[in-house]
């Protein structure tokens, strides 16, 4: 599947900076090996002048939502991040990084986040195992979306995680996902969109998604 939808001729941010942002949360090495297999080199950086500055950001991650906080703040990639949205800079959160857009987060007692979209980060209804564990079914809410170009209706992707993002805006959700509640699974809105999924784990669908991503932009 792959070699038919790669292209690097067609990747319009091919030959300019993708930032994978590294604030110690793991999992970066996989969203790195991912995107080289399509083609997309990728720096992983915790320089926020880096990040501030690169073509198109990928904010991934896995663990608690405090001291993924705490570690961006300390790094100075809190304020990069808010920067390259302010000007309108391409942007991918992955699991932990989506929900770090939100205002704040239920985890650890409760803890302030990125402030990008405004909600709040819900646990996972009581009497589920948590964490929400392995392949689960995506609905798209729009099929006009671009993220969702060559993918299937219904299509399953890899979860790990015992939170999910509450958006005030429910327009924000373009991909939902049933798992003890209906949650938004994928949130989009202009540049920037965010999978509670590991698409760097979700096989050539996964793949697809970054694609869609990598190649949507104009330069200039």
């Amino acid at each position: 599947m792959l070699i038919h939808i790669l292209g690097q001729s067609d990747a319009i941010i091919a030959g300019q900076m993708i930032a994978i942002v590294d604030y110690g949360a793991g999992n970066l090495r996989s969203v790195a090996r991912a995107l080289e297999k399509l083609g997309f080199p990728a720096q992983v950086t915790s320089d926020p002048q880096t990040v501030a500055a690169a073509q198109a950001i990928i904010l991934p991650g896995v663990g608690a939502a405090a001291e993924a906080m705490r570690q961006l703040a300390e790094r100075g990639l809190d304020r990069a991040l808010r920067h390259a949205i302010d000007e309108n800079r391409p942007m991918f959160g992955v699991c932990l990084g989506l929900q770090l857009l939100f205002d704040r987060t239920e985890e650890d007692g409760g803890a302030r986040c990125l402030g990008i979209l405004p909600g709040v980060v819900r646990r996972l209804p009581s009497g589920l195992k948590v964490p929400h564990m392995g392949w689960n079914q995506v609905i798209p809410t729009s099929r006009d979306h671009w993220l969702f170009e060559g993918t299937p209706d219904g299509a399953n992707f890899y979860f790990v995680h015992s939170y999910y993002g509450y958006p005030v805006d429910p327009s924000l959700i373009v991909g939902q996902t049933e798992y003890g509640v209906t949650f938004g699974s994928v949130l989009a809105r202009g540049n920037l969109v965010a999978t509670q999924f590991h698409p760097e784990k979700s096989g050539d669908l996964g793949l697809r998604l970054y694609h869609n991503f990598l190649t949507h932009f104009p330069t200039g």
